[in-house]
């Protein structure tokens, strides 16, 4: 195993799954996030900045740790919102409960409650509550903690009902809340969706958390299902069984979670979590190796040709930081002689530091031995 290799132990494991789970979380953000673009240009840049410091470019890095600097103002003040959803899910992940049977048995009352209201061209908008707290984007209701049934939410939803322009909150079966006040996205008219106010509403609430919303238009009897900020319209009402079940975890790809994209970010953010220790932990240390070079010849006469090296290959002991010394570990490494002087009938040579390029930052700090002979000859004569 190569010097510059370091195994882990048990702490820097836990340091790396620590990484790693902040990682996860931050992939996941970053895929449920409106705002995908401007993050992917921070992260390009943040790429830059650990190459830049990775490679010594010191000019670089410190125009990037200036920048960063104020960036991160820029961040808080127009990316607050997104960042309140992110420490909200990071203090909610240990108060996660897992979906009760109670829910599962109440979408086949959902299902045809909402069949009938898109039948009967009512409108009606309908939330189920995510992991994550409504409190602070819901405004306005009442109060109901009734039991889920298809008469009871036909009659919210009734256009005589006080409540009927407002959304119903169910919670496991029970209806906790009619008549509540959503908040409106502030893009549903920018990115061409369809539909009314009660569409924006579900639109905007899936933007701020997760939570799923369903609508029926009154206009065209329509329904739609709005999660993680996408609003899609169903091609039939009885295509939301299929969709509450996804969103349930009901399918394969929910019940083997690293078979899908859940797995597939974890990966991401072991590998990146791996790689960033590697770098910047065991690879900020001195490491000082020795190794065998071949010894190459340039600038040869034409009328000369190489016999023999004599040694071949010489001994280097190089020195600098770990990271540098594995970039140093190539095949194609070797110092060179130039021979220029061969021609005035010089045949030993002393090897200098300068004729070896390893990498970056890494210092030569012996050659041995420092002189090689070159055994030379006349060019063998072309066979007539």
């Amino acid at each position: 195993m190569p010097d510059w290799i370091t195994i882990p132990g048990w702490l820097d494991l836990v340091d790396i799954a620590l990484v790693a789970s902040f990682g996860w979380l931050g992939i996941r953000y970053f895929r449920q996030t409106q705002v995908r673009p401007a993050l992917f240009g921070v992260a390009l840049m943040g790429l830059a900045y650990a190459f830049a410091r990775l490679l010594d470019l010191r000019l670089s890095a410190s125009l990037f740790q200036g920048f960063f600097a104020v960036l991160v103002l820029i961040l808080v003040v127009v990316f607050q919102e997104d960042l309140r959803r992110f420490f909200e899910q990071l203090g909610s992940w240990g108060h996660r409960e897992s979906r009760q049977p109670a829910e599962i048995k109440t979408l086949d009352v959902l299902v045809r409650a909402v069949a009938r209201l898109a039948a009967n061209r009512t409108g009606a908008l309908i939330v189920l509550p995510g992991h994550e707290p409504l409190g602070r984007h819901v405004d306005g209701g009442v109060e109901l903690a009734g039991r889920v049934s298809g008469p009871l939410l036909m009659s919210l939803f009734d256009t005589s009902s006080p409540g009927h322009d407002g959304a119903v909150i169910l919670r496991g079966a029970t209806v906790e809340r009619f008549g509540a006040h959503l908040p409106l996205s502030a893009e549903f008219a920018a990115d061409g969706s369809e539909g009314g106010t009660r569409h924006a509403a579900a639109k905007g609430l899936s933007e701020r958390c997760d939570a799923i919303c369903v609508v029926v238009s009154e206009e065209r009897g329509s329904v739609s299902i709005a999660r993680n900020g996408e609003l899609r319209r169903l091609a039939r009402p009885e295509d939301l069984a299929a969709e509450l079940k996804l969103a349930y975890g009901g399918d394969t790809e929910k019940r083997h979670w690293w078979l899908g994209e859940v797995g597939l970010d974890a990966a991401i953010a072991i590998t990146g979590a791996l790689a960033l220790w590697l770098a910047f932990i065991p690879g900020s240390d001195i490491l000082e190796i020795t190794r065998s070079v071949r010894v190459e010849v340039t600038n040869l006469p034409q009328d000369l040709e190489v016999e023999a090296v004599e040694p071949a290959e010489v001994n280097v002991t190089l020195r600098g930081l770990r990271r540098n010394i594995a970039l140093a570990e190539r095949d194609d490494l070797a110092i060179q002689v130039d021979a220029y002087l061969a021609r005035l009938g010089r045949r030993t040579f002393t090897l200098s530091d300068s004729e070896l390029r390893p990498a970056n930052n890494v210092d030569v700090v012996d050659i041995a031995p420092e002189k090689v002979r070159l055994v030379l000859r006349p060019p063998a004569e072309p066979a007539p």
